[in-house]
């Protein structure tokens, strides 16, 4: 009886073991504004940096707790581009703050934003 409940734990705790590895802990949120992200402490929590535009819109960001990976995006009016800008660090194609790394299209006013690695 013992070997069966052994052999039934087992296939159990390897049953555990490969969801939890094929279904990993990501989360995707979605903001309309700025306000909408410090309302759900996105920011607090690290998920989206703190230098975000005020007229930041259309903001998604997806994190994975398991991973410590972020990515997101965002849209934001052309009145706040040189403010944003100026807060980045360029680097190449990319622009990076403390930690996050930004690509932005100027044309579009979308940013693509990542944690730094």
């Amino acid at each position: 009886m013992k070997k069966i409940l052994l052999i039934v734990a087992f296939v159990l705790l390897a049953i555990y073991g490969v969801l939890s590895n094929y279904f990993p802990n990501t989360e995707i949120n979605k903001y309309d504004s700025i306000e909408t992200v410090k309302e759900n402490k996105g920011i607090e929590k690290g998920w989206v940096p703190k230098i975000l535009p005020l007229s930041a819109y259309n903001i998604v960001e997806t994190h994975d707790v398991d991973g410590n990976t972020i990515f997101g995006k965002f849209n934001y009016k052309e009145m706040d581009e040189i403010i944003f800008l100026s807060k980045l660090k360029a680097s190449n194609e990319m622009y990076e703050s403390k930690n996050f790394l930004f690509k932005v299209d100027k044309e579009k006013n979308i940013v693509n934003f990542r944690n730094k690695p």
